[in-house]
Formats: structure tokens, C-alpha cells, sequence
């Protein structure tokens, strides 16, 4: 009997962004090859205006590039996209969608999205944040690193909006803090990895690592 459950245990990259991603999202899909293995998810701050980077960023990989929709399993080798007013987790493998939990203010939809990850997915875990305002997706960091996986913020300088990778990098719970393009490499090479969930025997808590 042909088993159907969805694969759970490949790598999983979650970038995390808002104002000013698009950059970072281009340039970060440019430079990784569409045959890694990996999920790449980038889960963006939209509330109200409907997102437009499943249209935009095919032009920047040659990896299907999916609008997320309720119980879609998630593909290595795809790219997945948040959609508006949702926040995002997932379960046996397939995305689940909820109404925004906080509609107002300064949204937590990363934060929510990797905590998800660190109580549901049993491959490597690799969180980028990368351009934009407020502070989502910091106070999931350290629990990422607490099971084993890697954390990189957006150099602030190649930032257009570095309060997000400021944010991000306070927490002491970053390894790397590169540009995107070197956020490629890094996650080419974590990917390749033979450790269990992605733990990165180079890292120091509490001090990031520059390139």
C-alpha cells in the first residue's frame, strides 16, 4: 500500500521579512541552485494588500514558486509564499492556514511561523531575517538554535530596512550575519551538512558571525 503522508524531514529555510525583503528575496533566490533538496519559505508582513511575490519572484528562480493555500504539502525545491492576513504553521507535513492573531499593530506572523517549525518539523531548520520594520520573528530565534538549527540576520548595511536583522541580532541568538548573497552560501552549505537538524558547531551564543 503506497504510503501518501508528505516527507517531514528535509531542510527548511524560512526567511522572514517586510519592507524592503523584495531586495533581499531576489537576491538571495538568484544565487541558490533549484536542486538542493530544501524548502524555502519566506513569510513576508502583508495584513491587508494581497501579496504579489508569487508572480514576482519566478523571474529570480528556477523553482516552482507556490502561493501557500490551506493543507498544501510542503516540496523540497519549491519556494512557498505566505498569502495576506494569514498566520502560517504546519502540520504532518502540509501548511496550515489561521486568521492573523494580531490585526493590528506590529504583526508576529514569522515569530508564530518558526515556533510552529520547532514544535512540528523534524528536518534541519535554517531562519533568515532579512529587511524591515519592527522586530518579528527575534523572539522565535533562540528556540530555533534550541533544537539544533541555524539562525542569519541581513547584514545591516545591505538592508534597506534593518530594524527586523537589528532586532534579530540583539536576541544573542544569531550565527551569521551576512548579505544576501553570502546568505546563499551559507545556506548551500548548511544544507549540505551531515549534522542531524543543521547546528552550526561554529557558532557562539550570544555572538554573531560577520561576512
Amino acid at each position: 500500500m503506497q504510503d501518501d503522508t508528505p516527507e517531514q524531514d528535509f531542510p527548511i529555510v524560512c526567511v522572514g521579512g517586510s519592507a524592503g525583503g523584495l531586495d533581499a528575496y531576489k537576491r538571495l533566490l538568484e544565487n541558490l541552485p533549484t536542486d538542493m533538496g530544501v524548502a524555502i519559505i519566506i513569510v513576508n508582513h502583508l495584513r491587508h494588500v494581497a501579496t504579489m511575490l508569487h508572480e514576482i519572484l519566478p523571474n529570480y528562480t528556477k523553482m516552482p514558486v507556490n502561493l501557500i493555500t490551506e493543507g498544501m504539502a510542503l516540496q523540497p525545491d519549491h519556494v512557498f509564499i505566505i498569502p495576506e492576513k494569514s498566520d502560517l504553521h504546519v502540520r504532518n507535513g502540509m501548511f496550515q492556514l489561521e486568521p492573523i492573531s494580531k490585526p493590528h499593530g506590529w504583526p508576529d506572523v514569522i515569530t508564530v511561523f518558526l515556533r510552529s517549525l520547532t514544535e512540528h518539523w523534524h528536518g534541519k531548520l535554517i531562519a533568515v531575517i532579512v529587511s524591515g520594520y519592527d522586530g518579528d520573528g527575534a523572539d522565535a530565534l533562540c528556540g530555533i538554535r534550541a533544537v539544533g538549527g541555524i539562525t542569519i540576520a541581513q547584514k545591516l548595511d545591505t538592508a534597506q530596512h534593518p530594524d527586523m536583522p537589528e532586532s534579530a541580532i540583539a536576541t544573542g541568538c544569531i550565527d551569521f550575519v551576512l548579505s544576501p548573497e553570502n546568505i546563499a552560501r551559507e545556506i548551500i552549505r548548511a544544507a549540505s551538512a551531515p549534522d542531524a537538524r543543521g547546528s552550526n558547531p561554529m557558532a557562539t551564543p550570544g555572538l554573531p558571525l560577520k561576512g
